[in-house]
């Protein structure tokens, strides 16, 4: 794995500027709130479905070594909002037949980040 670059710096800005014009800060307040239940939690709910959109994008871009995985991991922490709106994309994903739906984040969400 290489050091992040410039270019990833810059894209991760450009990322977190997307995610603030989706309503991501409100999305991770209502996903780790008290009442949030993952376990009953759906797609369509407008925090799950946002933070499973960004989680997915940036997952695809690191997947395909466009951004720094390290870099991704020491700003979000990806396996916590994946245990919690992970287990929505995994009911979506048998209800629609299709393996690949939200894979790339999963995967993120599966690497062990650096120290």
């Amino acid at each position: 794995m290489s050091a992040p670059s410039r270019e990833d710096a810059q894209l991760l800005v450009q990322i977190a500027q997307w995610g603030t014009a989706m309503g991501t800060q409100e999305a991770m307040a209502a996903i780790f709130a008290e009442d949030f239940d993952p376990a009953s939690a759906e797609v369509a709910d407008r925090p799950v479905q946002a933070l499973l959109m960004l989680g997915e994008s940036i997952g695809t871009l690191v997947k395909h070594d466009l951004l720094s995985a390290e870099l991704v991991q020491d700003w979000l922490w990806v396996q916590g909002i994946w245990a919690r709106v992970g287990p929505a994309a995994v009911r979506q994903r048998e209800k629609l037949g299709e393996a690949r739906l939200y894979e790339n984040f999963q995967a993120l969400a599966e690497e062990t980040p650096p120290v």
